[in-house]
C-alpha cells in the first residue's frame, strides 16, 4: 500500500500520479503494518519518508466542523490551529478570510452607495423613494450577497469539498 506525499491519498502500486491531487508520485516505498510495528516507522522518517497521518477524505470527515465555522467566526480555526494540521480546514479557514474581507469591503461599498443616493433623492426633494432606495440598497444587497455565499461556502465545507467561493474564493491565499 503506498501514499501521495503531497495529499496523503492511497496509490495503487506502479501508478506515476496521484489520483487524488495528480501530483507525480515517482518511487514510493510500499508501507506494511510489520514495518511500523517493527520499528522501521521512525527510520523511514529519518531518511525523508513521510508516511500520511490521515486520507483526504477521513480529514475532511474529521475537520467539517471547523471548516463550516470558517465561514461564521472566522477566527476560531485560527485560534484552535487545526489549519496547521489539517489541509481540509486550512482550505476552508483561508476561504473563510476572503469572505469577512469581501464582507467588510462589500458593506463599505454599497454604504457609501446608498449614501449618495439618498443624498440625491434627498436634494431632489424625494425623501420617500430616498428612505425606501436606501432601505432596500442596505438590507437586500449590504447582506443578501455576503449571505449567498457563507451559505455556498457552508454546504460546500459540510459536504467535504474544496470548491472555492463564487467569483472571490480563488483571488488570495493566506493561509500557505
Amino acid at each position: 500500500m503506498a501514499f501521495c506525499t503531497k495529499c496523503g491519498a492511497q496509490v495503487e502500486e506502479g501508478a506515476n500520479f496521484c489520483p487524488s491531487c495528480g501530483a507525480s508520485i515517482g518511487a514510493v516505498p510500499p508501507v506494511d503494518a510489520s514495518q511500523q510495528a517493527s520499528g522501521q516507522q521512525g527510520y523511514q522518517q529519518q531518511q525523508g519518508y513521510q508516511q500520511p497521518v490521515v486520507s483526504a477524505e477521513k480529514d475532511a470527515q474529521d475537520n467539517k466542523a471547523m471548516a463550516i465555522l470558517a465561514y461564521i467566526i472566522f477566527w476560531i480555526p485560527l485560534v484552535v490551529g487545526t489549519y496547521k494540521t489539517s489541509p481540509f480546514a486550512k482550505y476552508h479557514a483561508n476561504q473563510g478570510i476572503i469572505f469577512v474581507l469581501f464582507s467588510v469591503a462589500w458593506s463599505i461599498v454599497i454604504s457609501i452607495l446608498s449614501a449618495i443616493f439618498t443624498a440625491i433623492f434627498g436634494a431632489l426633494g424625494i425623501w420617500g423613494v430616498a428612505l425606501i432606495f436606501s432601505g432596500l440598497l442596505l438590507g437586500l444587497v449590504i447582506w443578501g450577497v455576503p449571505l449567498v455565499l457563507m451559505i455556498l461556502g457552508i454546504v460546500n465545507a459540510a459536504k467535504g469539498e474544496k470548491k472555492p467561493l463564487p467569483v472571490i474564493g480563488g483571488l488570495f491565499t493566506f493561509l500557505k
